[in-house]
């Protein structure tokens, strides 16, 4: 302890002034949107190349596991392939009109986090691969969440287990819609909320993105309802609804670019 304390008195002036050149590095990035801007690009790139390390290592002794995934997966599509709903059930990948209006990209998920209130992912795709802010992004399974900011090389991604997440969701059996948020409680159930009393919700009904918005098409997957209750004003439900993705155990995902965007959001500004 002594030996510390000579060593700080021993420096202090440099000790000083690296305080302050801190403080003014600090107060910089701040202050000024493209420094800021700069900054988090930079920190995006290193710890995405840390994550990418750590990623490619847990990758390694998750093998079996993931080729599991992936075999039951092909099993899956194989049996659809079999039945002629095909074309109704993979419409969010096969349809004719998405290949027109979306394009999909594959990324793998290097950064999982699940047990905050506000839940980022990191991804290994980034600007050089085209990936943007505002890119949806789903699983073999269903949603996963929206590109939030991109470097270079890797990109970070609101998660659907995210408190400040909203995404237009609604019941597949009919047009009712709502908003899916998260309670930042159970990590496998999110919450739609806004949908009229008049809606016919059961218990096992699916829910689906309901394509009213520029970023994720309808019918994505998103889960099924477990139960539901009417809000205090009795004019709305409130929805639980068990996820289809289990977000703990992610990996492999599809990035969606919806190519008509800024022509959708220039005309909704004009609005």
């Amino acid at each position: 302890m002594q030996q510390i304390i000579n060593f700080i008195i021993r420096n202090k002036n440099f000790l000083l002034f690296l305080l302050l050149f801190c403080l003014s590095l600090l107060f910089t990035i701040q202050s000024h949107s493209y420094h800021k801007s700069k900054f988090i690009n930079s920190a995006n790139f290193l710890t995405g190349g840390v994550y990418n390390t750590v990623n490619d290592i847990s990758s390694y002794f998750s093998l079996k596991s993931q080729n599991k995934l992936l075999s039951e997966e092909n099993r899956r599509l194989r049996m659809l392939l079999r039945n002629s709903g095909i074309q109704h059930e993979l419409s969010f990948i096969d349809s004719t009109s998405y290949n027109k209006a979306y394009r999909f990209y594959t990324a793998n998920i290097i950064k999982n986090s699940y047990s905050l209130t506000d839940n980022i992912l990191t991804i290994d795709k980034g600007k050089k691969d085209s990936i943007k802010p505002d890119f949806g992004v789903i699983s073999s399974k269903g949603i996963v969440g929206i590109v939030d900011k991109t470097s270079p090389s890797y990109g970070t991604v609101i998660s659907i287990l995210n408190t400040t997440s909203q995404i237009s969701g609604q019941l597949k059996k009919t047009n009712h819609f709502g908003t899916l948020k998260w309670n930042g409680k159970d990590p496998a159930m999110v919450q739609l909320i806004d949908i009229a009393k008049i809606a016919p919700v059961k218990i096992g009904d699916t829910i689906i993105t309901s394509g009213r918005s520029s970023i994720f098409p309808k019918n994505i997957p998103v889960g099924t309802v477990v139960d539901f209750k009417l809000d205090a004003a009795e004019n709305y439900y409130e929805i639980n609804v068990k996820l289809f993705n289990d977000m703990t155990n992610l990996e492999h995902v599809y990035v969606i670019e919806n190519v008509n965007s800024e022509e959708i959001n220039k005309l909704l500004e004009n609005n």
